[in-house]
């Protein structure tokens, strides 16, 4: 566990951006058997997405999103309610869940995640994320790994949430106009010449939802084609430099 553990610190400070982030606590979860991870920052400002760092499936993540599923997510829904870290799973079905809490769980076992580990994260302004590794159901392995390293995994989550939250505050400026995160990625993986489709592979999103950051970067910027973005966001730079 020391080596695992070890290496995960010294991926963290070696990571350039949110995907090396990710690599990183993929790469940790999977030497612990625990091969899916998600980690949802709550937004500072109200009406903003939260962000989202995780390998579970695409199609789950964007979905999850795009449906703003943080808002009803009864694991999130408790994230932001306690103080320890907490198992999830077989037991929701003895609360009294919404019939939208119900749906979520219904899709999200379609993509096998049907329980999980989540560790909530404070700060001085209170519950601000939570990192959670699921699965597809308590198998000895994940539950033994839960037990053993318990005090470990919530070390580990409060490691990423502060090296992701230092990467998702870089200035993102351009311009006096405010880039998400991942507007600025798409934007920069397009001003190497990429196109949504590959972007969306380099991000581990769908190409639609990397069309739709850029399609919100050229709006922010008033201009009609991603080539003017990404002239504006260049011209930018240079004078910065």
């Amino acid at each position: 566990m020391h080596h695992i553990f070890r290496s995960f610190i010294d991926g963290l400070v070696a990571a350039g951006d949110t995907e090396h982030l990710r690599t990183v606590l993929a790469d940790a979860g999977a030497a612990l058997d625990l091969s899916c991870f998600a980690y949802l920052s709550m937004p500072s400002r109200r009406g903003d997405p939260p962000e989202l760092i995780s390998n579970y499936p695409v199609t789950w993540t964007d979905h999850y999103l795009r449906e703003h599923y943080e808002r009803v997510d009864p694991v999130i829904v408790e994230a932001l309610t306690a103080i320890e870290p907490f198992e999830w799973g077989q037991e929701f079905t003895t609360k009294r869940l919404s019939k939208p809490q119900c749906a979520l769980l219904d899709e999200a076992a379609q993509f096998g995640i049907r329980c999980g580990f989540t560790v909530p994260v404070h700060d001085s302004r209170g519950p601000v994320a939570a990192v959670t590794f699921a699965a597809d159901e308590h198998r000895p392995t994940f539950q033994r790994c839960i037990e053993q390293n318990r005090s470990v995994l919530q070390l580990m989550a409060m490691y990423f949430h502060a090296h992701a939250r230092r990467r998702l505050s870089i200035n993102r400026v351009i311009d006096g106009i405010a880039l998400s995160p991942r507007e600025l990625q798409c934007l920069e993986w397009a001003a190497q010449g990429k196109s949504a489709w590959e972007i969306g592979r380099i991000l581990n999103i769908s190409r639609r939802t990397a069309a739709f950051h850029l399609d919100n970067a050229k709006a922010k910027f008033g201009v009609r084609t991603v080539c003017q973005a990404v002239a504006k966001l260049a011209a930018v730079k240079s004078t910065n430099d």
